[in-house]
């Protein structure tokens, strides 16, 4: 573990890609045979599932910290003015979200939601994009709330005001209960 990035202690907040932000909560490590392994379990905060991670593959699943102030300041500004292109064709255009949101990059998934909410506003979304857009919501808030330590209506309100900027509507949770 010579990664300073990956080497992680009890009561990291981390993010484990497209599942949101968890706690590490145990190091544990496992022998088969002559191998030992170890591992990580993570405790996810929206699902309260537990997930083992091995060392070997925090890079490969792309677990990573959770953003920093600075980041904070860059996705902010992003969602207020940066421009987003997006894909006419809907399958390209899925296609293509769907890779960002699993690079585990919060920026990404900031460009995901932006680009969803500018599709959104020249034609409807399709259902999958829906859960898409309601997927990299979750996403933004609860890393964004855990990283500046607050609750999650204070940072739907910043939100709310970065997108007012660029004359996007930030959707309420609200807006994607069946």
């Amino acid at each position: 573990m010579s990664n300073g990035d990956s080497n992680f202690h009890i009561g990291d907040k981390v993010v484990y890609p497209n599942h949101g932000v968890g706690v590490i909560e145990q190091i544990s490590s496992r022998t088969t045979g002559q191998i030992v392994e170890q591992f990580y379990l993570l405790h996810i905060k929206s699902s309260s599932l537990k997930v083992m991670v091995p060392f070997h593959s925090v890079p490969t699943v792309g677990l990573r910290r959770v953003v920093k102030n600075g980041e904070i300041q860059k996705i902010v500004d992003f969602l207020a003015d940066g421009e987003c292109g997006s894909i006419a064709d809907w399958k390209d255009r899925f296609r293509e979200n769907s890779e960002r949101m699993r690079t585990g990059s919060l920026l990404e998934v900031a460009l995901v939601l932006k680009a969803l909410l500018m599709q959104n506003q020249a034609k409807a979304l399709s259902f999958r994009e829906k859960k898409m857009l309601e997927r990299a919501r979750y996403l933004l808030v609860s890393e964004l709330a855990m990283a500046k330590n607050c609750d999650e209506p204070f940072i739907e309100d910043l939100l709310t005001k970065a997108l007012s900027k660029a004359s996007l509507r930030f959707p309420e949770a609200s807006e994607f209960q069946a």
